[in-house]
């Protein structure tokens, strides 16, 4: 009976893991170019950072709106029109003749970022419970595989394509592959298996919670999100000198406003719910929700910012060329291939709450180890406990997604879209550390915030191991892709 429940879920991994795959190649493809963006445009090394700050500013905000949309309308819809609409971006950056116009594109096209949170919820309506963290596991670890197959790829297609351009060809070649594949999604994905119920909130714009507690629980959560992107906005006035002071403050007050808005969605869509009570079987712990952001805030976050000083750190201390320092920090990514899924299977297999609280602790020990290492160290057990260190950031990551789509079923986009923005909130975070402390520094503050949360992880609760699915009448309606 469950097999043929789940008949066809296979093909629709497969589906989902490649999209995100090319939403990473996409969000990615500038990496590869910066040298000869920098050649091409004159770019300053303040121009060069304001690119990057533009790649990641809106991924924020983006994921948490996107799990909205998936939750509201499915991850069918959500996730070709985010691949045929930022198509454009991605095309307007590859014929760019201006470092405005780089920047503009750079910062819609940073939204494509938020394309993992779809794949969550539709990988969750694919697979048992059992077997539902190996799946997301796969999801993720090969999806985040997209960024190094475009520092892989795409130099060479540029290569290929040969003269001044080849880099816009190689980068418009992505987004010309993304907009077909976004039409190819719309017409072979199916939101949920045929005769599942896809369960939605009765309000849409806010996350439904079960107590006034949570309730304000839920609005303290957001409030990161917003000053996250207050911080960027200070770097690029005070720090790059982009925009001016006026500007930043119209900024900051158009911040503000959105976050009463906010504030005010999630007031509008809870407050009479929870006057009339929420049905029992209906009820979760936000503390759930809070537990699991601070997690993927200190695993992803941490893989962000590790990756994004690891070859810098391994060129400093052994005296390494910069293609062999790339070479050995490019480990560190490449073990999400396996690493990831491997989290997610032990979730599956021991238990979604022991698995965080060992791997958690198992980041915490691996990030203190990589503070001791030292030009002293031969460079191989440098190189083996940047890896062991590496299998416990990713696997945790894992293990976080593993329980995701078991905290409230109805609302796993939305849940999915926070967790996501808070491991780019923690990224951001980590990387501002970097810039005023040591790299010694900078490991410890890692394991500390790991510490932290490894004492919060003993207070999550195992989700409910019992598959709960909703049959419907397997009718036209029920066939169709939602």
């Amino acid at each position: 009976m469950e097999n043929n429940m789940y008949k066809g879920n296979v093909k629709m991994l497969g589906f989902t893991t490649l999209a995100f795959f090319l939403t990473f190649v996409v969000w990615f493809n500038m990496a590869p170019f910066m040298t000869t963006l920098k050649s091409v445009f004159g770019l300053t090394s303040d121009q060069v950072a304001i690119l990057a700050v533009a790649n990641v500013a809106l991924t924020i905000p983006a994921r948490v709106l996107i799990g909205i949309l998936v939750d509201r309308y499915g991850p069918r819809r959500v996730f070709s029109g985010l691949l045929i609409i930022l198509s454009i971006p991605c095309f307007t950056f590859a014929l760019s003749d201006s470092f405005m116009q780089l920047m503009i594109s750079r910062m819609f096209l940073a939204i494509i970022g938020a394309g993992f949170v779809v794949g969550i919820r539709l990988v969750s309506e694919w697979f048992p419970t059992k077997k539902v963290g190996l799946a997301e596991g796969i999801y993720g670890g090969w999806g985040n595989f997209g960024s190094a197959a475009a520092a892989m790829t795409l130099p060479t297609l540029a290569l290929f394509f040969g003269g001044d351009n080849g880099w816009r060809y190689a980068i418009g070649l992505t987004g010309l592959i993304v907009l077909i594949y976004g039409l190819i999604f719309m017409r072979l994905v199916q939101d949920r298996p045929d005769g599942v119920e896809f369960k939605q909130q009765k309000k849409a714009g806010a996350l439904e919670v079960s107590s006034f507690r949570d309730l304000v629980g839920l609005i303290l959560m957001t409030l990161p999100v917003y000053g996250i992107l207050g911080f960027l906005t200070f770097r690029l006035n005070y720090q790059l000198h982009f925009i001016s002071t006026s500007v930043a403050v119209m900024v900051y007050v158009f911040l503000f406003l959105m976050l009463l808005f906010n504030v005010y969605k999630i007031w509008d869509v809870n407050h009479e719910r929870l006057k009339e009570g929420v049905p029992e079987e209906e009820k979760y712990s936000f503390k759930q929700v809070a537990i699991l952001d601070f997690s993927y805030f200190c695993t992803f976050g941490s893989e962000l910012a590790v990756v994004s000083v690891l070859p810098q750190f391994f060129e400093e201390t052994f005296t390494l060329s910069i293609a062999q320092a790339g070479l050995i920090a490019s480990s560190f990514a490449f073990m999400n291939l396996a690493s990831r899924p491997g989290g997610g299977w032990l979730s599956d297999k021991f238990g979604r709450k022991k698995t965080l609280v060992i791997l958690m602790a198992g980041l915490a020990i691996g990030y203190i180890g990589m503070s001791m290492i030292g030009s002293s160290w031969p460079l191989w057990t440098a190189i083996v406990l940047t890896m062991c260190c590496s299998f416990f950031v990713q696997a945790g990551e894992g293990a976080v997604y593993a329980m995701v789509p078991f905290v409230n079923k109805k609302s796993t986009g939305q849940i999915s879209g926070m967790v996501g923005a808070f491991g780019n909130i923690g990224g951001t975070t980590f990387l501002t550390v970097f810039s005023f402390v040591s790299p010694k520094i900078f490991f410890i503050t890692i394991s500390t915030a790991a510490v932290i949360c490894f004492i919060c992880t003993f207070f999550l609760q195992e989700p409910n191991a019992v598959e709960k699915r909703v049959k419907v009448p397997v009718t036209t309606r029920s066939l169709s892709k939602v």
